[in-house]
């Protein structure tokens, strides 16, 4: 999961500072996630997902589908 969150930031060309600020946080803390010293909590998980269009499964690694959905039909 920590290295799909990297991923993801790297993808759009964001340093930590950015991402944390999207996430209201501070670049440590934001940094423990990617690390995996902290836990992620489901709330900045879901935005996340949002933020990059994608889903919590992918970031999980629970799948490999990167697809973004809204809900399921």
């Amino acid at each position: 999961m920590y290295k799909r969150i990297r991923d993801l930031r790297e993808d759009k060309d964001m340093n930590q500072t950015q991402m944390a600020k999207v996430l209201n946080m501070s670049q440590t803390g934001y940094s423990k996630y990617e690390t995996g010293e902290n836990d992620v909590p489901t709330s900045v998980l879901i935005r996340l997902a949002q933020f990059h269009k994608t889903n919590v499964d992918y970031i999980l690694g629970l799948t490999d589908c990167d697809t973004f959905y809204e809900h399921l039909k």
